[in-house]
């Protein structure tokens, strides 16, 4: 795509957007095949599956990079990405954008939590100053190469400061130049509704589960006018389900017999990362007929 953040927003005009949680270039490979219109690189996928720790800043920008690379050199479809607090100050931020936006993505969204940041569902987190967040903003506005690039905040100020204040703070972070907002934290549909009323710019939800934020469909977001609605661990919760059932049984029996009516067999793993066009590639390379 020679502008992916064009071919988002172009998605975006259609209806409400479904964007699945990705944490690596396989997840992203099967998010893409079962039909998603645009995927969403997790944070938190990053740092839990990556490294194995809390997602509280661990992993910095060139782990957020190479996820980021390694996500859309297999997909044709838009990539948005979790960019922490942009990793710093404000030479920090212009750096993830070039970085990010370099890595092929169509846009990011930085928050206004004070670093190490916390999980948006957990109590305890610190915000910074609202002129703090602006500065922050302007420097990744201006630090974009295409116009079109996303820069989305995402304000966290629900659980700290209530959901006037972030309000306030969202429509300072749009005057400073935001293309989108997300609001972090909301626990009702009745507040998703009131957000919506008091901004104009595009708006994004996090439908999160075993947060603060109920199960809302869809639908719902759509009718409530939501641009963008991410599920941002909900494969990776699944899989780790998945992999402590395997890991038990496995042990337990010490066979995987049992395991492989849930597996997927070599012949779909190689149809899924198109084996065979490698092996094409090779013989076309090598000079031989296909």
């Amino acid at each position: 795509m020679n502008s992916p953040g064009s071919e988002l927003r172009a998605v975006m005009k259609q209806g409400t957007v479904l964007l699945p949680g990705v944490f690596n270039a396989i997840s992203a490979v099967s998010a893409a095949k079962q039909g998603a219109k645009g995927l969403y690189i997790t944070g938190a996928g990053i740092t839990n599956s990556g490294l194995g720790v809390p997602d509280i800043a661990l992993a910095d920008l060139s782990e957020f990079k190479q996820v980021a690379a390694a996500v859309t050199s297999v997909v044709n479809i838009p990539v948005i990405s979790d960019a922490d607090t942009g990793f710093g100050g404000v030479q920090n931020v212009a750096r993830t954008v070039i970085e990010l936006e370099r890595a092929g993505l169509a846009g990011i969204h930085l928050e206004d939590q004070l670093s190490p940041k916390r999980c948006g569902h957990l109590d305890g987190k610190t915000l910074i100053e609202p002129q703090d967040m602006v500065s922050k903003i302007r420097a990744a506005v201006e630090s974009k190469r295409d116009p079109d690039f996303l820069v989305i905040a995402r304000t966290d100020a629900r659980g700290v400061e209530g959901l006037d204040a972030a309000i306030e703070r969202a429509k300072a972070y749009v005057q400073a130049g935001a293309d989108a907002i997300f609001p972090e934290g909301l626990t009702s549909e009745a507040e998703f509704e009131t957000f919506r009323k008091s901004s104009e710019v595009p708006l994004l939800a996090n439908m999160t589960e075993f947060g603060k934020t109920p199960i809302i469909t869809l639908d719902t977001f759509s009718q409530l006018g939501y641009e963008i609605v991410i599920f941002p661990m909900t494969a990776f919760r699944v899989m780790l389900k998945a992999l402590d059932d395997t890991y038990s049984e496995l042990l337990a029996t010490g066979t995987q017999q049992g395991l492989l009516p849930k597996m997927r067999t070599r012949s779909e793993l190689y149809e899924a990362i198109e084996y065979s066009e490698y092996d094409a590639a090779d013989k076309r390379w090598a000079g031989q007929s296909q």
